[in-house]
């Protein structure tokens, strides 16, 4: 159970990532809410990681939260951003997403 809440909360990461970078395209009210919605997804991802460390060890616990960060923030920027999908990002994207299995999988 406690690693389908640091799945959720690897995505509130992705979710505050995108935020910051939808604020930084806009401005005035529009960026104000971009920043809500920033601390709001960053308040609840770390209530969630804090949960998930109670039966998660810590350096497996953030090693997954911060790789379903980066990788789906990564994905984030090449299909809502428009950053470039070049082919040594998407072979690094594939080892790191990898790699959280990996933990995922040694961890008990």
């Amino acid at each position: 159970m406690n690693f389908i809440i640091l799945i959720i909360a690897g995505l509130l990461e992705v979710g505050f990532a995108s935020c910051l970078g939808k604020a930084r395209e806009t401005t005035g009210s529009t960026s104000a809410l971009w920043y809500t919605g920033f601390f709001i997804a960053l308040s609840v991802s770390m209530m969630l990681l804090m949960k998930a460390t109670k039966t998660i060890p810590m350096g497996t616990a953030y090693a997954v939260w911060t790789g379903i960060g980066a990788a789906g923030t990564m994905l984030m920027g090449i299909f809502i951003f428009k950053e470039p999908a070049t082919f040594w990002r998407m072979f690094f994207l594939i080892t790191l997403i990898a790699s959280v299995f990996g933990l995922k999988y040694v961890s008990h």
